[in-house]
């Protein structure tokens, strides 16, 4: 399988205190990979990272064969990174913030399957309302709209289920599974829900200050599901533990 993302040695810092240690991770067409750590682990960092929000201090973000570092127009247009709700224009419409979106994706006009997804939310009512109008839950669906037009190989979530109701929810997973089960291409999530790797996750690993400390592949979460009750509650608690001295 191909490569959508591949992060090589990835380090960054905010003015002396390094918050990313020398991350490396590949994900391939049709993974939907979660990305765990508790809170101030580096994952929205290394988010950004990815998006071209933050400049690494070394290593290198390849997006489908695109060095962001080098490419970054090419890189950035195979990309969907959903911004976080704070951070949509409030005094734009939601027909107004998709349309600017894909123009920059160089579409002529909002592309059908995220319409259609914007009918199934339920988001239609609210098109032509301005932002900053809208509840968490219908910020968080335009936020997943816009990272979903033009067909990115590469959609990076960053705790994009927050907010949203149960049925919403369910649509956007099936939606997303639907996208990788043709390998049209790759999920990158950050969540702590352990309930969306139980179910969705093809593999995960554990961000632990800045420094992914424990990966899983698909065997390995297949192993954990088998086992019920709490496996992978306590694989994923005992992983980001502190290791104890003699």
């Amino acid at each position: 399988m191909s490569a959508v993302l591949s992060l090589q040695a990835l380090r960054a810092r905010y003015s002396r205190r390094e918050v990313l240690r020398g991350v490396s991770l590949q994900i391939d067409a049709g993974e939907w990979f979660c990305l765990l750590g508790p809170n101030g682990a580096g994952k929205s960092t290394l988010l950004h990272c990815i998006g071209g929000r933050v400049q690494p201090a070394s290593g290198e973000v390849i997006i489908d064969g695109q060095a962001l570092s080098t490419q970054s127009i090419a890189a950035r247009q195979i990309l969907g990174f959903a911004v976080s709700p704070e951070q949509l224009p409030g005094l734009l419409t939601g027909r107004q913030c998709l349309e600017v979106f894909a123009q920059t994706k160089g579409l002529a006009q909002i592309d059908e399957p995220v319409l259609e997804l914007a009918r199934q939310f339920g988001f239609m009512q609210f098109i032509d309302e301005c932002v900053d109008t809208y509840s968490l839950g219908t910020r968080q669906k335009l936020c997943v709209l816009l990272a979903l037009l033009g067909e990115p190989r590469l959609i990076v979530l960053d705790e994009a289920f927050n907010g949203l109701d149960p049925g919403s929810a369910l649509l956007l997973k099936r939606h997303l599974r639907q996208r990788l089960s043709a390998s049209r291409c790759a999920v990158l999530l950050a969540t702590h829900s352990l309930d969306i790797v139980e179910h969705y996750a093809d593999r995960a690993a554990l961000l632990v200050d800045g420094a992914i400390v424990r990966e899983w592949n698909r065997s390995a979460l297949d192993t954990l599901r088998a086992q019920g009750g709490n496996a992978l509650e306590e694989a994923v608690g005992g992983a980001g533990e502190p290791q104890k001295t003699a």
